[in-house]
């Protein structure tokens, strides 16, 4: 499978290493042994082979801070981007140091609500639509009563420390890809009635799961951070922020019929980050664990296209050699920021780990954890 651009040409099925890569590896697998049990590598699933090579764990986001909490190990190294390591420095004891590769490895998602940006949205919304804030209630998360009618706010896994704590003391909740429906449901309970849900970061996410659980598209407007609404706020069920993935915003109507005129008895999965068009017409859609599972139950000599970044993709043909699979989109890149984490990052922070440093080590200040808390740990007490 190769893919390109104009300014990217990479054959994601070839897993063969230069020398210089391979004296790399080579190096990370000493610096390893030599840090033993001290040490968890975590590798999310967009991560190039070359990394996800050295993880001891490979997964998504939130199963990955998971994994960190359930581990003892003084030093975690999350290959990732930004927000992943600062849920696992949440969830972490004071006594492990969660160490990004590289602190430029963003996401343009999260960066695209602000936690300036969502204060004064929220302010707004309260005083257009005319609910009730739930952080004035005494028990910020209990379910509405009769006659009450609050917003309350629910952000994607994928958004910073700082907005996770804004929900947890707004009475508000983090959901993930694969919860998002259990999530918005509690949520619901919360606002009543006439209430209404802000969802951030991601308009897709929220209007997917919005539209797969009946609620009509005038009751899901989208706001515009600095312009406001892009409908009718008061009535509303789910108030849409305007942000997306740069990767999952790529995969069109177009393609999926593409593939369909190829492989008449062909698959489509794809991620519900992608817009509702695609997602609609899709066979299938769900978190990066879902489409895993999905791939693996189809029967041999099935022919599949699926929705998601390309590192991934390739990896899953790798394991399904008994499978057609390609990429929705011929044409993309990997996620930029993912595609960060080089080897020679992660060798260069193991490096500066034996010689007794902590670099580029997260830290969330134990107030922002406090309210990131409430917010992850409601998440967890919803029955999937």
């Amino acid at each position: 499978m190769t893919i390109s651009l104009p300014a990217c040409s990479v054959d994601f099925m070839d897993t063969s290493l230069s020398p210089e890569e391979q004296d790399i590896a080579n190096r990370i697998t000493q610096l390893k042994e030599q840090l033993g049990d001290e040490l968890l590598i975590l590798g999310h699933h967009y991560q190039r082979d070359s990394i996800v090579m050295h993880a001891d764990f490979l997964g998504d986001s939130f199963m990955l801070s998971q994994k960190a909490a359930q581990s003892t190990a003084k030093y975690i190294v999350f290959c990732g981007v930004h927000f992943m390591a600062e849920s696992a420095d949440i969830l972490t004891s004071d006594e492990q140091t969660v160490i990004l590769p590289n602190m430029r490895a963003g996401c343009s998602m999260a960066d695209m609500a602000t936690f300036a940006e969502v204060d004064v949205a929220w302010k707004e919304i309260l005083q257009q639509s005319g609910l009730s804030d739930p952080i004035n209630r005494e028990n910020p998360d209990a379910p509405a009563e009769q006659g009450e009618s609050f917003l309350v706010p629910v952000t994607y896994m994928n958004s910073s420390a700082d907005l996770k704590d804004f929900v947890g003391r707004h009475g508000g909740v983090v959901c993930t890809s694969s919860n998002a429906k259990g999530v918005l449901n509690w949520a619901f309970e919360r606002a009543g009635e006439d209430g209404a849900v802000l969802f951030f970061p991601d308009q897709h996410l929220g209007r997917n799961t919005g539209t797969a659980m009946g609620i009509k598209a005038d009751k899901m407007p989208t706001w515009i951070p600095n312009i406001g609404s892009m409908g009718e706020v008061k009535g509303s069920r789910i108030i849409l922020w305007h942000g997306f993935c740069s990767v999952h915003t790529r995969f069109t109507v177009e393609q999926i019929e593409g593939f369909r005129q190829r492989y008449p008895e062909g698959y489509v999965v794809i991620h519900p980050e992608s817009p509702i068009e695609s997602v609609q017409v899709a066979d299938a859609n769900g978190s990066t664990q879902f489409i895993r599972n999905y791939v693996a139950n189809l029967p041999s000599g099935s022919a599949v296209a699926i929705g998601t970044e390309i590192n991934m993709v390739a990896r899953l043909a790798d394991e399904h050699p008994d499978k057609h699979i390609e990429c929705l989109d011929p044409e993309i890149c990997p996620c930029s920021t993912m595609y960060m984490i080089h080897p020679a990052y992660l060798m260069d922070v193991l490096e500066r780990i034996v010689n007794g440093e902590k670099p580029n080590q997260i830290i969330v200040s134990k107030e922002i954890q406090e309210g990131s808390l409430l917010a992850l740990n409601r998440m967890l007490s919803i029955p999937k």
